[in-house]
C-alpha cells in the first residue's frame, strides 16, 4: 500500500536534501552560474575567517644590507628563522633599474645589497646586524676580498629611525670593544630605492653549489655562519 507523505514533510525533505546539495558543491562555488542560500552562508563565513586571519597577521618589517657579493649575503640570511624572504639587488645609485653589468662596471652608485623580509617577533633587527658584522669585513672601504669596487662597499640602508640608532650604537659597541683592529667604515644610509637583481642571481648559492664562486667564497662564509649559528642567534 503506497505511504502517503504529508506536504509539510516533503517540503523538509527537500529542504534537507537541499543543504546536503549546497554543502557537497561549496568548494565549486565560483565555477556555478548560480548559488544557493547555503552557499551564500559558507561564502560569508570563509569571507568572516579570512578577515580574522588578516587581523591577525605577524608584521613584516625590512632590513637592507649591502656586505660585498649579494650571493654571499642572500644565502646566510636565507637560513635564519623568522626571515621569510632575502632577495638581491641593487641600491644607492643614481640610474634606475640599472643591469648587473652596469653595476659591475663600479660606476652606477649602487651597491650590491640583500633586502631581508623579517617578523620581528621572531628575530630582532639588532640580531640581524650582528649576523651582518660577523660575515663579512666592514674595515675594508670598497672591498670583499677579492671583490673591489663601490658597489662592494660596507653599507646599511636604514628603513626607519630605529634602524639607525640600532646601526649606530652597534658600530659604536664594536669599536669600544676593540672587535675589530682597524676602523669600522660601514656607511649608514637612509632607505633608497631597491631594484632588484635578474631573476638569476635570486637563490643562487642553492641553484648553484657547483660554481667555483660559491664553492671557493660562498660556501665558506655559510660554513661558518652555521658554526656560529646560535650564538649569533642567542640561542
Amino acid at each position: 500500500m503506497p505511504v502517503r507523505i504529508h506536504a509539510s514533510i516533503k517540503r523538509t525533505i527537500f529542504m534537507i536534501a537541499g543543504l546536503a546539495l549546497g554543502m557537497m558543491t561549496g568548494c565549486n562555488a565560483t565555477e556555478q552560474s548560480t548559488a544557493s542560500e547555503q552557499q551564500s552562508v559558507s561564502e560569508k563565513a570563509q569571507s568572516k575567517e579570512e578577515s580574522a586571519d588578516m587581523s591577525t597577521e605577524q608584521k613584516t618589517d625590512y632590513a637592507t644590507f649591502g656586505g660585498g657579493c649579494f650571493w654571499c649575503v642572500e644565502a646566510i640570511y636565507e637560513r635564519i628563522d623568522g626571515v621569510s624572504s632575502a632577495v638581491s639587488g641593487y641600491a644607492g645609485g643614481e640610474s634606475k633599474n640599472p643591469t648587473y653589468k652596469e653595476v659591475c662596471s663600479g660606476t652606477s652608485g649602487h651597491a650590491e645589497v640583500v633586502r631581508i623580509t623579517y617578523d620581528p617577533a621572531k628575530v630582532k633587527f639588532e640580531t640581524l646586524l650582528d649576523v651582518f658584522f660577523a660575515t663579512h669585513d666592514p674595515t675594508t672601504l670598497n672591498r670583499q676580498g677579492n671583490d673591489v669596487g663601490t658597489q662592494y662597499r660596507s653599507v646599511i640602508f636604514c628603513h626607519d629611525e630605529s634602524q639607525r640608532n640600532i646601526a649606530t650604537e652597534k658600530i659604536k659597541e664594536l669599536t669600544e670593544k676593540g672587535t675589530y683592529s682597524d676602523p669600522i667604515v660601514t656607511q649608514i644610509e637612509d632607505d633608497v630605492p631597491f631594484y632588484e637583481a635578474e631573476d638569476y642571481h635570486q637563490d643562487y648559492f642553492q641553484l648553484n653549489p657547483r660554481q667555483p664562486y660559491c664553492q671557493f667564497v660562498v660556501a665558506p662564509k655559510v660554513k661558518k655562519f652555521e658554526k656560529h649559528k646560535d650564538e649569533l642567534l642567542g640561542k
